[in-house]
């Protein structure tokens, strides 16, 4: 691996809405890239988010200013961003209900009078939008589509699932849905029912379920909490799927579906107890699979797998990057440049803002 550029691609240094995370990248339909984040939030968890887009015409050496394309007035959290079929683009986010919001800002740090005026700040908002009939009316997984190639979207839509960087598009012009079910307070909780789904973009732009990935047995009882997935379709047709598997645990599975996303296999693990989550899956143009992922002990970072033999077998614990100042960080994605460079883009709080930094690198 050579590392050949490092930048810094969404940050506002100069305000109190400086924290960037959880992004996404992909190539539109007419070469243009698209970097999809949650920004302009105060912190990890706050009622401020919104879901906003960059892009690059010159290969990711310079990004247009963040502007929002999902903006509820519910905290816009990891956001995706897919081409698809003719002509098509999605963006997709998710929220939180306002309770969920009101608990987490009390957790907020109190101890300097900045940080205990943004608990107030917060709050104030909370009772603001409390106040509105129709505050939680777009509560969900939320996404909007794009019909002239991600140049503008049209409205905010819900779907039964969420997962950090989107659907998966697939060879016949659709899209694939695979997620974790939607839970208002972004509860971990995992009951009797399917936890991770997987949906279909049918002919009303609407996400119907079709299939499940089955659910993973925790040794010492009960069941690990299985969530963030990331899937990709090969070339011979088979799905393979990254989960974040947590709960004891901070660790990636692969599971696969031979039928189009209606089954799946029993999910297996590819990386360490601790071996960093969640991932996201590139088809390289030489054959290889190359999934990234963050890695939240020391030394802190972003690290990678690659597989040669189409997800049987991958090589593990690749640094691509081990520089973070801590564990706030993470949730990359990867593009594929025109000359088969890789560009990575991922979150990293250095503990005065949170920004979506990027790495260009070959394998």
């Amino acid at each position: 691996m050579k590392i050949l550029d490092r930048r810094t691609v969404c940050a506002n240094p100069n305000g109190v809405f400086n924290y960037f995370g959880w992004p996404s990248v992909a190539r539109l339909s007419d070469g243009t890239l698209a970097l999809a984040a949650s920004g302009f939030r105060m912190r990890h968890v706050c009622p401020f988010g919104k879901g906003v887009i960059s892009y690059s015409w010159d290969e990711g050496m310079h990004w247009t200013p963040p502007a929002a394309v999902i903006d509820t007035c519910l905290d816009d959290r990891d956001s995706g961003i897919v081409a698809f079929g003719k002509n098509r683009a999605i963006f997709t986010s998710f929220n939180n209900s306002i309770a969920a919001q009101r608990a987490w800002a009390k957790k907020v740090d109190t101890s300097t009078p900045f940080r205990a005026a943004s608990k107030a700040f917060t709050e104030s908002y909370l009772d603001l939008i409390s106040a509105l009939p129709d505050s939680e009316r777009l509560l969900g997984s939320t996404y909007a589509l794009s019909d002239d190639g991600g140049k503008s979207f049209g409205p905010v839509r819900l779907s039964p699932v969420t997962a950090p960087h989107g659907p998966t598009p697939t060879r016949d012009g659709g899209l694939l849905y695979v997620g974790r079910r939607f839970t208002a307070n972004d509860s971990p909780e995992q009951g009797d029912e399917p936890y991770l789904l997987c949906c279909r973009l049918n002919e009303n732009d609407e996400f119907e379920p079709i299939g499940f990935i089955p659910s993973i047995p925790n040794p010492e009882g009960g069941l690990y909490l299985s969530c963030e997935p990331h899937a990709a379709e090969l070339s011979d047709g088979r799905l393979i799927v990254h989960i974040r598997v947590q709960r004891g645990c901070f660790t990636i599975y692969q599971s696969e579906s031979f039928d189009g996303g209606h089954t799946f296999t029993k999910p297996h693990r590819l990386l360490g107890q601790n071996g960093g989550a969640p991932a996201h899956i590139l088809k390289h143009s030489s054959g290889k699979l190359v999934s990234v992922y963050g890695y939240r002990a020391e030394p802190y970072g972003i690290r990678y797998m690659v597989s040669d033999d189409l997800g049987e077998n991958w090589e593990t614990d690749l640094i691509l990057d081990d520089s973070a100042p801590g564990a706030d960080l993470g949730y990359p994605a990867s593009v594929e440049l025109t000359d088969g460079r890789i560009l990575t883009v991922y979150y990293m709080n250095n503990g005065t803002a949170s920004n979506i930094e990027q790495i260009v690198w070959t394998l």
